[in-house]
């Protein structure tokens, strides 16, 4: 007759084989708080739009994602994550090879972070406690550490600091042509009057769509874009002066003043937090 031990010894190498699943339908009724799937993505690559019964926290430990919403869009770099409300239509296009870490939480627990999307940092134990949930079994043991790390892991998100850096979603067409051609080329300078007559409108028209298509006017729109590409930038470890050129800014210090009036902080301090921890 096996022993107690021989059992529990036997129970922990079926867990281990077990494949993990990459399919998200898979995650959505597991009788967990939160479960986790890592899932890489190649550099094009694009997931249509889709939603989840439960809550996303959208991760990546390595490269650039873009995701889109009809209310927004965000860029997310590393040490950067979306909390994606449930039932939030949302679609993905990879700008680098994409190591993906996702969360799905439960809808009841996730209720405390609110409708919608927001993008949160992520700080180094938040990333530890993603890495070691993705580690264990989808429907690990109970008790167990998986339910451990699951406690933290909301504890974590509470505390999670959130950046206010989202590029509203236009719905009328010729402010979505608009868009567009602004998120392909960030660092280009966008005169209202071409991008007017590339959309069928006429400058005036776009000028008065911005703010009641996007809540924000044209020159706060772009800023966010710049805002956002920066952020990707500065994750890859470029300097202040390369962002500040690559956006279209007459120095480093007029994109750095734009930087901190909106943010708080300037880019460098940002540029010097994540290389510390890369450390």
């Amino acid at each position: 007759m096996p022993t107690i031990a021989a059992a529990a010894n036997a129970s922990n190498a079926a867990h281990a084989v077990t494949p993990r699943s990459r399919d998200a339908r898979d995650y959505q009724r597991v009788p967990r708080v939160i479960t986790a799937m890592h899932k890489d993505q190649e550099y094009g690559s694009h997931i249509p739009p889709h939603s989840h019964e439960r809550a996303q926290l959208l991760y990546a430990i390595d490269g650039v994602m873009r995701v889109s919403t009809e209310f927004g869009v965000w860029m997310l770099p590393p040490r950067r994550a979306l909390l994606i409300a449930p039932g939030v239509v949302h679609e993905l296009n990879m700008h680098s090879t994409v190591r993906m870490r996702t969360l799905y939480i439960e809808a009841g627990a996730a209720a405390a972070f609110g409708p919608g999307c927001k993008v949160i940092e992520v700080s180094a134990l938040l990333r530890e406690l993603i890495l070691a949930l993705v580690a264990e079994p989808i429907e690990y043991p109970i008790p167990g550490p998986g339910e451990h790390l699951a406690a933290l892991i909301l504890h974590a998100l509470k505390a999670a600091e959130t950046v206010p850096i989202a590029i509203p979603w236009p719905r009328d067409r010729r402010l979505l042509a608009v868009c567009d051609a602004i998120v392909r080329e960030p660092g280009r300078r966008h005169r209202i009057d071409e991008l007017a007559a590339g959309a069928g409108a006429s400058g005036r028209t776009l000028m008065r769509l911005f703010p009641s298509e996007t809540g924000l006017h044209f020159r706060q729109w772009v800023q966010q874009v710049h805002l956002a590409d920066a952020f990707c930038r500065l994750a890859r470890g470029e300097s202040v002066a390369r962002i500040a050129a690559a956006l279209g800014y007459a120095s480093p210090s007029a994109f750095t003043a734009m930087f901190r009036r909106i943010l708080g902080h300037t880019p460098q301090h940002y540029l010097n937090e994540w290389r510390h921890r890369a450390d």
